[in-house]
């Protein structure tokens, strides 16, 4: 079983897989909160991106392994999906405007 620390490890490494994203990108990411599911094997993590308020919300197996089925939370609505993203890197910026499209 893996522990919390690297659940939450696993969890932005899924991300920057899945939007393929530079370890420069990678490192913009925090943890806003984590926890272990009691009496279950795995991990709920939520991961944000500094300053900004859109984040995944990931489960992570005992395995290490991550849910492919996520969930993004954002408060933007579709005319808003660039907002506040002039600021971080370009492939990270296109990564939340098609999550924020997609949350929709």
């Amino acid at each position: 079983m893996i522990s919390l620390v690297e659940a939450e490890q696993k969890a932005i490494e899924f991300i920057a897989e899945e939007w393929e994203l530079s370890d420069q990108e990678k490192e913009l990411f925090f943890i806003e909160k984590s926890r272990k599911i009691d009496d279950k094997w795995w991990y709920i993590v939520e991961v944000k991106v500094n300053n900004l308020p859109d984040k995944w919300v990931i489960q992570v197996y005992d395995d290490g392994d991550c849910d492919p089925c996520y969930t993004f939370v954002s408060p933007f609505s579709e005319a808003e999906k660039s907002n506040h993203l002039d600021h971080i890197p370009q492939k990270l910026a296109l990564a939340l405007q098609e999550e924020r499209l997609g949350h929709i």
